[in-house]
């Protein structure tokens, strides 16, 4: 499988860094396999950093052959993805995974996490609310292990 990720530099070799801020997997070197949405993200790095230029980095993944890894995989934003989100951006993380795979809270749906977080909308309401959405995925790699599974093949920019 190809994966993408965005960045506002070429990430030949991807590692594992302290996270700067919560995200919806918790630190993690993160990929999609929609290469808009890693051209979005690399638009949006490139603009929040202020340097190098929007790029994209293509992965090489192969799923199959990862059995000893721990993979947790969402296959839509569910009860389940909505609580493993809420505890990844509120630093109380749960499980201890190589890889999670599931949809991305993108703007819409991370007002509607944080309105359930916040308490405004019942479990529900806010899946309800979630469903429908056309949310891309993501890959998040949270191990060294995790990133071994992958093999750099190429920048777009």
């Amino acid at each position: 499988m190809i994966l993408y990720h965005g960045s506002n530099m070429a990430i030949n070799t991807p590692r594992l860094i302290p996270a700067k801020r919560l995200l919806d997997f918790g630190p993690a070197f993160y990929l999609t396999s929609d290469l808009e949405q890693a051209k979005k993200w690399a638009q949006r790095k490139h603009y929040i950093r202020e340097t190098g230029a929007p790029l994209v980095s293509v992965y090489e993944f192969d799923l199959p052959a990862s059995t000893d890894l721990r993979i947790l995989s969402f296959s839509s934003p569910d009860r389940e993805w909505l609580h493993y989100v809420v505890a990844n951006r509120t630093g109380k993380p749960t499980g201890r995974y190589d890889i999670v795979i599931g949809p991305v809270a993108n703007d819409q749906a991370i007002r509607t996490v944080n309105n359930f977080q916040n308490g405004y909308f019942t479990e529900d309401i806010a899946v309800q609310i979630l469903r429908p959405q056309k949310l891309k995925d993501q890959y998040a790699f949270k191990t060294d292990a995790a990133l071994h599974y992958l093999h750099f093949k190429e920048v777009i920019s």
